[in-house]
C-alpha cells in the first residue's frame, strides 16, 4: 500500500496565508494593501478573489528574515 505524496498549493486564500505566516488577517491585508507582500488578484467584479503563491510568500519570509539580521539596530529595544 503505497500512499501518494500530498501535493502542495500552488497558492493559499488570505486566511490560509496569514496562518502560515502566523499573524494576523488584518495585518496581511494590510500588507498585502501597502504593496509590501506578493500576491496575485484574479477574476473580475464580485468574483475577484485575491490568491498568496507560496513561493513568492516563501521568498518574501527569506527575504524579511535576512533583512533582520542585517538590519539588526532597529530592535535596540
Amino acid at each position: 500500500m503505497a500512499t501518494q505524496p500530498t501535493q502542495s498549493p500552488l497558492a493559499l486564500r488570505p486566511r490560509e496565508a496569514a496562518t502560515a505566516l502566523g499573524i494576523s488577517p488584518r495585518l496581511l491585508w494590510q500588507l498585502t494593501h501597502d504593496g509590501h507582500i506578493p500576491c496575485v488578484r484574479v477574476g473580475t467584479g464580485k468574483r475577484r478573489t485575491v490568491l498568496y503563491p507560496t513561493a513568492e510568500l516563501q521568498a518574501w519570509l527569506a527575504r524579511q528574515a535576512q533583512t533582520a539580521k542585517g538590519g539588526g539596530d532597529d530592535d535596540s529595544r
